[in-house]
C-alpha cells in the first residue's frame, strides 16, 4: 500500500444515525450553512459595490465589475483543485476545512476597505480559503457513507439544502443592512455586509472546530504525517498563493485567465487518466464519463451564473421593482435561487427516490440533461420578457426575472448535487479530493465564461433591452442544444460507467 492508501482505506464508522442518515451529516450541513452564507452574503453587493465605489456609479463600470466578478467567481472555484490536493496530500480535509475557515474570514474582512488593491487583495485572499474548505467538506460528506449506501444521493441534497439555506437568508441579511445601518451613501452601507459576512465565517469556524469529533477520525491524515510541518508548509503555500491570485485578479485579465484554467483543466484531466490507469480498464472508463461530464457542467454555469452579473444589472436597470408602494431590494433577488431550493429539493429527491421504486429513475447524465434544458427556460422566459412586456418606461415586469431564477433552480437540482455524488463515486478513491477540485475546477471555467458574457452584454455603455434580449437569445440556444446532445449520449456515457447509478 502506498503512504496515503490508509487514509483512503480507513473504514466507515458506526456512526448514531439522526433522521435516517448518519449524525455528523447535521454537523457539517451547518458548517456549509455558515460559509455560505458568508460567500453569498458577500456575492450580491460586489458587482454593484465595483461600479458604485470605483466607477462612482456610472454605468459604463458594468463590464469590467462583470468581468471581475467572473474572474473571482472562477478562482474561488479553481482554487478548490489546489485545496483538495493540499487535503488528499498533505494536510487532511479536516485541517483543510479549519485553516480555509480562517483564511477566507480574513479575506472579507479586508474587503472592507475602500481602495481598489486592498479590494481584489481581499477577493485573492478569499479566493485561496475558499479553495480549502470547499471541495473538502463536500468531500467529508462522501467518507461518511459507506461504499454502496444508496442513501449518499440523497445525503447530497440534504447538505445541498444546507448550501441554499445560508444562500436563502445571506442577502436579505445582509441587503437588510445595507439599507438600515447608516445614512451614508450605499457604497458605504456595503461595507456592513462584508463586514457581517466575515462574522459567519467566524462563526463556520467555530461550529467545525467543536462538531469534527463526531468524525471519528475521518477526514484526518495518516499518523506518519508530520502535523507541524505540513501545516507549516500549507500556510507558507497560502502567503504565496495570495499575491500571485491578487495578480490574476488585477492584471491578468478574465481572457487569460479563460486560458490559464484550460491548461490546468487538462492537466487535472491527465491526473486522474494516470491514476485511474493504475487500476483497471473499468476506472478509465469511469474516469472519462465522469471528465465528459465536467464538460457540461461548464456550459450550465456560464449561463447559471449570470445571476450576479448581468442579472443584477437587468434588476436593477431594467426590472420593475416597485411594489405596493415599496421597492424590492436588487440583492433579494439572489434569494430567490436559494428560497426555491429549499422548496423543490425535497421535491426533487422524492422524485428521484419515486422513479427509483419503479425503476425509471434517469441516469446521471440525463439529470444533467435536465438540469441544462431547465436552465434554457429561465432564458426563455426573459427572452419572451424583453420582446413582448417592455412597458412604456423601458422596464419589465418583476415576474420574468423570478420565474427564471425558479426554472434555473430546478435544473440545479438535477445537476449539481448529482454532480457532487457522482464524483464520490467514480473517481479513483486516492484521488478524491483531486477529483472534486476538478469538479469545481470545471465550474470555475463556466463562471469566468459567465463573466465574460456578461461583459459582453453590458458593452462600453451598460446594458439595454437590445443587448440583454441577444445575450440570453444565444443563452438559450447553446442551452437547449447542449441538453438535447446529453440526452443523445447518454447510452454511452452509461456504459461508460460500468453500473454506477
Amino acid at each position: 500500500m502506498t503512504p496515503t492508501a490508509p487514509a483512503a482505506a480507513r473504514p466507515v464508522p458506526d456512526y448514531p444515525q439522526t433522521l435516517g442518515h448518519p449524525r455528523p451529516l447535521w454537523m457539517l450541513f451547518m458548517t456549509e450553512f455558515w460559509e455560505r452564507f458568508a460567500f453569498y452574503g458577500m456575492r450580491w453587493a460586489l458587482t454593484l459595490y465595483i461600479v458604485a465605489e470605483f466607477f462612482h456609479g456610472d454605468q459604463s463600470g458594468q463590464g469590467y465589475a462583470s468581468r471581475t466578478y467572473g474572474a473571482y467567481l472562477a478562482l474561488v472555484y479553481a482554487s478548490a483543485i489546489f485545496g483538495g490536493w493540499v487535503a488528499d496530500r498533505i494536510l487532511g480535509y479536516q485541517r483543510s476545512i479549519l485553516l480555509g475557515a480562517v483564511v477566507m474570514g480574513s479575506g472579507l474582512f479586508m474587503v472592507m476597505v475602500p481602495n481598489q488593491q486592498v479590494f481584489l487583495a481581499g477577493l485573492a485572499t478569499v479566493i485561496v480559503g475558499n479553495g480549502l474548505f470547499k471541495p473538502n467538506i463536500s468531500s467529508l460528506v462522501g467518507q461518511i457513507y459507506p461504499v454502496g449506501d444508496d442513501r449518499r444521493d440523497r445525503g447530497f441534497t440534504i447538505f445541498y439544502m444546507g448550501i441554499n439555506l445560508g444562500g436563502f437568508l445571506a442577502p436579505l441579511v445582509t441587503g437588510w443592512l445595507a439599507s438600515v445601518i447608516t445614512d451614508t451613501p450605499l457604497q458605504q452601507n456595503y461595507k456592513v455586509v462584508f463586514a457581517a459576512t466575515g462574522i459567519g465565517m467566524g462563526i463556520c469556524f467555530i461550529w467545525f472546530l467543536l462538531g469534527k469529533r463526531q468524525l471519528q477520525g475521518v477526514g484526518v491524515p495518516p499518523p506518519e504525517r508530520h502535523e507541524g510541518k505540513n501545516l507549516l508548509a500549507v500556510i507558507v503555500g497560502v502567503l504565496v498563493a495570495i499575491p500571485l491570485v491578487y495578480l490574476l485578479m488585477a492584471q491578468a485579465g478574465a481572457v487569460f485567465i479563460a486560458w490559464l484554467l484550460g491548461l490546468l483543466f487538462i492537466g487535472v484531466a491527465v491526473m486522474l487518466v494516470i491514476e485511474a490507469v493504475r487500476h483497471d480498464r473499468i476506472q478509465i472508463h469511469r474516469v472519462i464519463a465522469m471528465l465528459v461530464l465536467f464538460a457540461f457542467n461548464v456550459l450550465f454555469w456560464m449561463f447559471f451564473e449570470q445571476a450576479g452579473s448581468s442579472f443584477n444589472f437587468l434588476a436593477q436597470n431594467i426590472v420593475d421593482r416597485q411594489m405596493f408602494g415599496w421597492e424590492f431590494p436588487t440583492g433579494w433577488f439572489q434569494s430567490v435561487n436559494s428560497a426555491a431550493i429549499l422548496v423543490f429539493a425535497p421535491v426533487v429527491a422524492l422524485a428521484w427516490a419515486w422513479s427509483a421504486k419503479l425503476r425509471k429513475e434517469p441516469s446521471i447524465p440525463r439529470k444533467f440533461g435536465l438540469g441544462l434544458i431547465f436552465n434554457a427556460l429561465g432564458f426563455l422566459v426573459l427572452m419572451y420578457a424583453l420582446k413582448s412586456l417592455v412597458g412604456g418606461d423601458g422596464l419589465i415586469p418583476f415576474w420574468p426575472l423570478a420565474a427564471c431564477y425558479v426554472l434555473q433552480t430546478i435544473g440545479e437540482l438535477c445537476l449539481s448535487p448529482i454532480g457532487l455524488s457522482m464524483v464520490t463515486k467514480l473517481a479513483p478513491i486516492r484521488v478524491v479530493g483531486l477529483a472534486m477540485g476538478g469538479w469545481f475546477l470545471s465550474t470555475a471555467i463556466g463562471n469566468n465564461l459567465s463573466g465574460l458574457l456578461a461583459g459582453h452584454i453590458s458593452g462600453e455603455t451598460g446594458m439595454t433591452v437590445a443587448s440583454a434580449l441577444s445575450g440570453f437569445s444565444f443563452s438559450f440556444e447553446l442551452l437547449v442544444g447542449a441538453g438535447i446532445v446529453l440526452f443523445l449520449i447518454a447510452p454511452l456515457i452509461n456504459r461508460l460507467m460500468h453500473g454506477v447509478k
